[in-house]
């Protein structure tokens, strides 16, 4: 049994466990910025390959109690390094802390680089070089106050890097952001989805992905595949399994619409670099003119832009009151789920929010707002005080 990290974006930690468990993960469970669990390595395999909001899989090489840098140095040196990966692999070190009394986390960093150096030389008579840039192998110590943990990672490249992407756009969503945002909006894949604001796509390809049941790791390299115990025969068996239960593209109620042509076309080139462009249909179409795609009522899911320069922030200023008027107009029976950085969004917008959700966006605090949006006020009424009658009126 072996002991994992997986990271997160900050809010989705409980997403995360879920689907931990659901892939046979034992004792799982959340602190801030990720999940601690156990299994065997195919269960790291599975969860690289298969997970749609983990960041990164981090393996638990190591672990020892510490008083100086000294002492973390000692405890990275006694890890058996030269068994875990070759010494023609390159290697970067990142460290973390947090509540830890060293000084400069930066020495730290080159401590355990020499450390991983010097058990290479004595084991192999030569080194590892270091890549800071594009390493094979990614090495990472987390320290508490008192407590070192050594974890080599297996996911390489981060894993919101799906390797769909052909366009970004402006600060597009990170994917798995996007596939985090979905699941808690608890939209089921049979269920109509629009996102209105849909720029180069995210929430749009994350969707289909989920619809159709495509593992978001299956057409990307891991660093899993670079370390020495990797098996890649079992390896291949959970990528043609994930393949052949990927189920054709074929057309979806998933509706996307943007008022710019160009970023619509970034959004279809991000389709059809992930094979999903006849899943999804587009429209050309700013968002005050939006209208249901279809009659069902469904799921309208929404990143509105924020602005930082002040044209900007006057501009959303002004849009806010005017979306809110479109949604409960023409959008009765539908739960639209807003993403946003900006936090005057929900008094702006004048609706009432029946949840709000704190997520980050890397450091960028954020509000997941939901709206269950009815036809008229939800207010109370109250007695027309107008001495005719006794109906009521409603209060807007």
């Amino acid at each position: 049994m072996e002991h994992f990290f997986a990271t997160c974006p900050r809010g989705l930690e409980p997403v995360l466990v879920g689907e931990l468990g659901a892939l046979g993960a034992r004792n799982a469970k959340f602190v801030d910025g990720g999940a601690a669990f156990d299994g065997d390595l195919a269960l790291c395999y599975s969860a690289n390959l298969e997970s749609r909001v983990a960041s990164r899989v981090l393996w638990q090489v190591g672990a020892a109690p510490y008083r100086s840098e000294h002492d973390i140095h000692d405890a990275a040196r006694g890890l058996p390094w030269p068994q875990l990966f070759d010494v023609s692999r390159s290697i970067r070190v990142n460290v973390a802390a947090i509540r830890s009394p060293v000084k400069s986390l930066d020495f730290v960093t080159l401590r355990v680089k020499d450390a991983v150096c010097d058990a290479f030389r004595a084991a192999r008579g030569k080194r590892p070089d270091v890549d800071t840039a594009a390493p094979d192998v990614r090495i990472h110590a987390f320290l508490t106050r008192d407590h070192a943990t050594f974890y080599l990672d297996t996911s390489g490249d981060a894993l919101f890097k799906r390797g769909w992407r052909a366009a970004g756009g402006e600060a597009p969503l990170r994917e798995n952001l996007a596939a985090g945002i979905l699941k808690l909006t608890g939209w089921a894949p049979q269920a109509p989805l629009f996102d209105p604001m849909c720029g180069s796509g995210t929430l749009l390809v994350e969707a289909a992905m989920m619809a159709l049941d495509v593992a978001p790791g299956l057409n990307r390299a891991f660093g899993l595949e670079k370390l020495s115990n990797f098996d890649a025969t079992k390896w291949r068996a959970l990528r043609e399994n994930a393949q052949a239960r990927r189920k054709p593209a074929h057309a979806l109620p998933i509706y996307g619409s943007d008022r710019s042509g160009t970023i619509l076309e970034l959004a279809r080139d991000n389709l059809l670099s992930a094979g999903l462009v006849d899943a999804v249909q587009l429209k050309q179409m700013h968002v005050l003119d939006a209208a249901p795609p279809q009659g069902e009522p469904g799921i309208l899911v929404m990143n509105p832009p924020y602005g930082e320069r002040t044209g900007d922030e006057a501009e959303l200023e002004a849009l806010y009151p005017k979306l809110g008027d479109v949604l409960k107009q023409r959008f009765a029976g539908w739960t639209a789920w807003i993403f946003t950085a900006d936090l005057r969004l929900p008094k702006l917008i004048r609706l009432a929010a029946s949840r709000r959700i704190p997520l980050y966006n890397g450091a960028l605090e954020c509000r997941l707002l939901k709206y269950e949006l009815v036809a008229g006020s939800r207010r109370k009424e109250k007695p027309d005080r107008g001495g005719k009658g006794g109906g009521t009126v409603p209060v807007s």
